[in-house]
């Protein structure tokens, strides 16, 4: 049996914990220590983490562990920082999204990935859900050029409001959730960006003046394709269409309709109904000589989803064998940074109000 690749896991909010139980789970890997800036022997966590070593300081944790791999699900501000760290390490890296909160530290992270010979895996979860990938399977036989319509508003309020608030201190909605989003639209058209003009709006006095918690933005590809995305984070959002995504093409077009049953009973701030897919509806286009629709649509039940937490282990599987197999990770690198280009070009065409050229 190979050895199991020895983790450090920083960061122990939702997705930290969520990675965390994913780690304990599988035989590939052993926790060798937990790390978070608040963590100490009285701070309770799930119990089948209870046991590992706390740390507090993620330097110290590196330099005291010496692990094969670090998880890192920190604040977005200090993951360029925490991931060239590890490299230098020597340590292969799991990292959440964004990859950093500008494109040139991004372009430094991967540039530290390649240097170290080191393998660096960024948490787009949409790409390990079935659902998903079946999405943009079928959004690959409509054609060309795609028209994709997607967002994800979020009515939060509580301790969900103030984590919103303290991700707007270094990162807007439509960066940090726009990656995830903007990256099914790079996979479905596998085209070129050369695009993007965004609008913006602060809709609340409890952030800073030169932050926005709305956005919508809109993107050019050069096979013709284009896309928006919607994202906005407060107690003022509309729980109304704020799941929308679809894909539409010259022979039809697919889509998620998990928001005509999220209405009634998910929230738009619940982790789970952001992934939820319920079932696809499948519309041809096609006509006959009298102009009606050849085929009737197909509704494509997609059964046992897996929940938030075993869409965290199949990420970390992926990682495992990233690992392992010494997976070329070169494309999952390039359009990392793709779909960070066009978040930040968004960002930049708000605050200057003109269309970016990518």
């Amino acid at each position: 049996m190979a050895k199991a690749v020895r983790v450090l896991v920083v960061g122990l909010g939702n997705m930290g914990l969520s990675h965390a139980k994913a780690y304990h789970k599988l035989d590939g890997f052993e926790i060798v220590g937990l790390c978070a800036r608040s963590l100490d022997s009285e701070t309770v966590l799930p119990p089948e983490l209870q046991n590992y070593p706390r740390f507090t300081d993620y330097e110290l944790a590196l330099k005291d562990l010496q692990p094969d791999a670090v998880s890192i699900n920190t604040w977005p501000d200090t993951h360029a920082a925490f991931t060239v760290m590890a490299f230098e390490a020597g340590a292969h890296v799991f990292l959440e999204k964004p990859i950093a909160t500008n494109i040139e530290d991004a372009e430094k992270v991967v540039a530290a990935a390649q240097r170290s010979n080191r393998k660096l895996v960024v948490g787009y979860i949409l790409r390990h859900h079935p659902s998903w990938m079946k999405f943009v399977e079928l959004a690959g036989d409509l054609g060309k050029p795609l028209v994709m319509r997607m967002n994800l508003n979020q009515q939060s309020s509580g301790e969900t409001w103030k984590t919103h608030k303290q991700l707007m201190e270094t990162i807007s909605p439509i960066v940090d959730c726009g990656v995830h989003y903007v990256d099914m639209m790079c996979l479905m058209s596998r085209a070129n960006p050369v695009t993007v003009h965004a609008v913006g709006a602060r809709l609340s006095s409890e952030i800073a003046e030169d932050m926005y918690n709305y956005g919508h933005l809109q993107v050019t590809f050069d096979d013709g394709s284009v896309g928006w995305y919607e994202a906005g984070w407060g107690p003022m959002m509309s729980e109304t269409a704020f799941f929308v995504k679809d894909v539409i093409g010259p022979k039809g077009c697919v889509s998620i309709v998990a928001a005509e049953e999220a209405g009634q009973g998910a929230k738009s701030d619940d982790v789970d109904a952001h992934t939820k897919t319920n079932s696809l509806r499948l519309h041809h286009g096609k006509t006959d000589a009298n102009g009606n629709f050849v085929r009737e649509d197909e509704i494509i039940r997609m059964s046992d989803e897996p929940d938030h937490d075993d869409l965290c282990q199949m990420e970390q599987v992926y990682f495992l064998k990233a690992i392992t197999e010494d997976v070329d990770l070169q494309d999952h690198m390039t359009d990392a940074l793709n779909s960070l280009r066009i978040v930040f070009a968004a960002d930049k065409s708000i605050r200057t109000g003109v269309q970016v050229q990518l």
